[in-house]
């Protein structure tokens, strides 16, 4: 039985956890409390005048086509990026874990793209597939595609989700290396022997001791497409085009500071603060359920 921690001053715990509050209450209650508020006002670009409007202008963003079209670009953009940036991270670092010389300096490679800003990511990738000078899309127009990502829409995302992905592809590396490193070689082993091939001893074994590490990544890889792409996508497409890649995260930038539509700007934070919220509850909620921790 675990021995209870009893501090000598009745006041130091809360002493200890007051720099970690203070942070949460000014960083994250503060602005939230904030948006709730300026959510039901109508206010004027210049913030002189302000009407209380209650839930007005919920019903206006929910009832805006543009709005739907953003959860639905959101849903898509969420699903491909966490998906690529995954499966990538999962094939590398299982590339990685054979490695047997120059292992270390193979990783370092890997997590290179991990110090790398979104915006400037975003850029990398315009520049190597922007149609008139980059590289890459040299290649396709060569190869008989027709790549435009500043007029076609489905090019603009493809483009948007192979960065936002690039990007996050170093992050899950690291857990994904630190958790094959985790599981007992003599499982793998007696599999060997017992004659399973590496692809059966892969989905057998390694993958399902893999699980509370995939859950944890399909956690943070969600939460990462939702607000940490905002760079890649303001960098790349700018939301375009036509709205093709304007996110939920992006059409609150657009409308908040470019129109200057500042209650439905804050409308639309929360409804965002909401869905993650929700997202994550029943990703703990039904999906931790196939976690198995060993």
């Amino acid at each position: 039985m675990t021995p209870r921690v009893v501090f000598p001053n009745k006041i130091l715990p809360y002493l200890l956890v007051a720099p970690q509050l203070a942070i949460t209450l000014v960083f994250f209650y503060w602005p939230a409390s904030q948006a709730l508020y300026q959510s039901m006002l109508r206010e004027d670009p210049f913030g002189l005048k302000t009407q209380f409007v209650w839930f007005a202008n919920f019903r206006r963003v929910l009832a805006d086509p543009n709005y739907l079209n953003s959860i639905r670009v959101t849903a898509i953009f969420t699903v491909a990026t966490a998906f690529v940036a995954m499966a990538v991270a999962l094939l590398l670092a299982v590339m990685a874990d054979r490695v047997l010389r120059a292992r270390g300096f193979y990783r370092t490679l890997l997590i290179w793209p991990y110090a790398v800003a979104p915006a400037i990511a975003g850029m990398l990738w315009l520049f190597m597939f922007n149609p008139s000078i980059g590289t890459l899309a040299y290649l396709l127009r060569g190869l008989g595609l027709s790549w435009d990502p500043l007029l076609n829409g489905t090019d603009a995302m493809v483009l948007v989700v192979g960065a936002a992905a690039w990007k996050q592809i170093s992050y899950n590396f690291l857990f994904f290396v630190a958790g094959l490193q985790a599981i007992p070689k003599t499982l793998i082993e007696a599999a060997a022997i017992d004659g399973a091939r590496p692809f059966k001893r892969f989905w057998t074994i390694v993958f399902p001791l893999l699980a509370p590490t995939t859950f944890f990544l399909l956690v943070v890889n969600t939460v990462y497409a939702f607000f940490d792409t905002f760079g890649i996508i303001h960098a790349v497409t700018g939301g375009g085009p036509g709205k093709a890649t304007e996110t939920l995260v992006y059409k609150v930038y657009n409308d908040g500071f470019v129109n200057l539509i500042l209650g439905e700007s804050a409308a639309q934070s929360v409804i965002l603060m909401v869905i993650v919220i929700a997202l994550t509850a029943i990703q703990f909620r039904y999906v931790e359920r196939r976690v198995h921790y060993a």
